[in-house]
């Protein structure tokens, strides 16, 4: 297979536009850095309610939720899994970047794939930045030369934390995070992609979320940033 289709799909919208960019850079630094603060964690209706009073100090990966066992796929979005129903902005980010890595073109159509996604979404126009998920996703001509290859990817992620300057924010003003409960998770991992007649490749991969965990309620994904931060 072309190594341009699957560099394409690999690094899923890499090349955004300056405008898109600095627009997406906008949402979700003036929606984390806003509403920085840190709350209780809390439950939605997997049926473990916690005080939301509560107030416990940020974590790393290395106390964080397990990895949560891969749903199943939803009906008529093809292989694009259901968005898991937890509350822990870590294991929830964790899981919505092993979707964002994850396709296969052998049994789902782009608009699938984009409904799929759109099912992993914050319904809170105010915050939810749905161009920045949406730039992942190739044309309609890419994923037709991709599905004719049979090209399909997996993903394995390793590790999820908040980035430094996240953790400042939520140390400098931990009452603000109530506005919005937008957390900001550094995920990284790796991407096995497959191709007709043996082609195969793979990669580290690295992406940075804005995840909306409001209290009693599923987490769900806020916005793709465009840069990685420590």
């Amino acid at each position: 297979m072309p190594n341009r289709f699957s560099s394409s799909l690999s690094h899923y919208g890499a090349t955004w536009s300056t405008k898109r960019r600095v627009l997406t850079i906008a949402v979700v630094i003036t929606a984390l850095l806003a509403a920085a603060g840190i709350a209780a964690w809390f439950t939605g209706h997997s049926g473990q309610h916690h005080d939301a009073s509560a107030t416990p100090s940020v974590t790393d990966s290395s106390t964080a939720s397990t990895e949560p066992t891969p749903p199943a796929a939803s009906a008529g979005a093809g292989s694009v899994p259901k968005p898991p129903r937890i509350s822990d902005p870590l294991a929830y980010s964790k899981a919505a970047a092993a979707m964002l890595w994850s396709y296969d073109t052998r049994d789902t159509s782009r608009d699938q794939e984009l409904a799929g996604m759109k099912a992993w979404m914050s319904t809170e126009s105010k915050y939810a930045d749905w161009n920045s998920v949406t730039g992942q996703v190739p044309d309609p001509v890419l994923w037709s030369r991709l599905a004719d290859n049979a090209q399909h990817a997996s993903a394995k992620v390793s590790d999820a934390h908040y980035p430094s300057a996240f953790k400042q924010a939520l140390t400098t003003d931990p009452s603000a995070i109530t506005e919005a409960y937008i957390y900001y998770v550094t995920v990284t991992g790796h991407q096995q992609i497959v191709w007709k007649n043996g082609g195969s490749g793979a990669e580290d991969r690295s992406v940075t979320l804005a995840v909306q965990c409001r209290p009693s309620h599923d987490c769900s994904l806020v916005a793709i940033a465009p840069t990685v931060a420590p």
